[in-house]
Order: C-alpha cells, then sequence, then structure tokens
C-alpha cells in the first residue's frame, strides 16, 4: 500500500473533520478524536494544522465550497426560475445523500456566533467569505433582482432548519415550499 501524501493526509484530516465537527460541534469535538477517524496521532495532525480552529476553518470552508458547487453545477446554463428550482432539487439532494453536510453548515452557525458573543469577529470572516461566494453564486444564477437571491436563501435556511429539526417530507409544514425546495418523500 502507498504512503499518503501530507496533502492527502490533510485531506483526510478535512473530511474526518467534517465528520466529527458536524456532529458534536466546534466546543464538543476533540482533536484526538479527528487525528483518531484519520488514523494519525495528535501531533501528526498539528503539523498539518497549527491547531483546532484552523482544522475547523478548512473544514468549514470545504463545505461552504462544496455547496456553492452544487449551486454552481446545477444551475449550469440555466437562469431565473429553472435556476432556482435545478438548484433547490440539488440542494434538497446533497442533505439528503450527505446528513453531515447540512449538520456542518448548521455547526459553523452556532460556532460563528459564539466566538463573536466572546469577543472574537476574526473567527467569523473566513466563514463569512465562504458564505459569500455562495450568495454570490445564487445571485448569479438568479438575475439581478436581490430579493430573488434573498428569498432563494431565506428557504434555504428554513429547509436547514426544519431538516435538522427531523420534519418528514409529508408534515404539513413542507405544504407552502415550492416543489423543488421540499425533500423527497
Amino acid at each position: 500500500m502507498a504512503r499518503m501524501s501530507a496533502e492527502e493526509r490533510r485531506e483526510s484530516v478535512i473530511r474526518a473533520a467534517m465528520i466529527e465537527f458536524a456532529r458534536g460541534g466546534y466546543n464538543g469535538t476533540s482533536t484526538e478524536v479527528i487525528a483518531k477517524r484519520v488514523g494519525v496521532s495528535q501531533p501528526y495532525l498539528f503539523r498539518l494544522f497549527p491547531g483546532k480552529q484552523a482544522i475547523f476553518l478548512a473544514a468549514s470552508g470545504r463545505c461552504c465550497q462544496e455547496v456553492t458547487g452544487v449551486f454552481k453545477e446545477a444551475s449550469k446554463g440555466l437562469e431565473g426560475e429553472g435556476a432556482l428550482h435545478a438548484m433547490g432539487e440539488a440542494y434538497q439532494a446533497l442533505i439528503a445523500d450527505d446528513p453531515d453536510m447540512l449538520l456542518m453548515q448548521m455547526q459553523m452557525y452556532v460556532a460563528v456566533a459564539s466566538a463573536e458573543a466572546a469577543g472574537d469577529r476574526e473567527f467569523g470572516e473566513a466563514l463569512r467569505a465562504g458564505w459569500m461566494e455562495m450568495y454570490d453564486t445564487v445571485r448569479l444564477a438568479l438575475g439581478p433582482d436581490l430579493g430573488d437571491t434573498t428569498q432563494f436563501l431565506a428557504y434555504g435556511m428554513l429547509v436547514n432548519v426544519l431538516v435538522s429539526m427531523g420534519f418528514q417530507p409529508d408534515h404539513r409544514v413542507w405544504t407552502g415550499f415550492y416543489e423543488s425546495a421540499q425533500p423527497k418523500k
């Protein structure tokens, strides 16, 4: 078996961190559990990343990149309502296929709010930058009306909350959503 390069190992850490942080949050996840999931020692982990915060930021950045990539791919060649429905369906498929992706997003919001409540605004800057790339991707696909972008992302945040809370696809709470924003039954 060939040895992994440092970059491949770094990638493994980011993937493992996404899973562990998604499930345990920033404060509830130790670097030890991430190292164990990857199969490396904690000292090796800290050769790849300077600390837990750097690991969390890398995992969060990857999460934002992946969601943004889903929106870009789904809206390719489309605009307006066609792009809206394609992105909505692609996002529902993403969080259905990879529930940790949804949980990681929720943990990102909690971690930023917690850090800022403690006076650390810098922590959220990188995460806001990733989120703004997502925003700009949606805006580009939906066109110049900022209301369309805001509404799409507002629906998305509500979808995140409802799915996180375990509302099943046939629950009446989904009735007011346009079809592409509803989870598949």
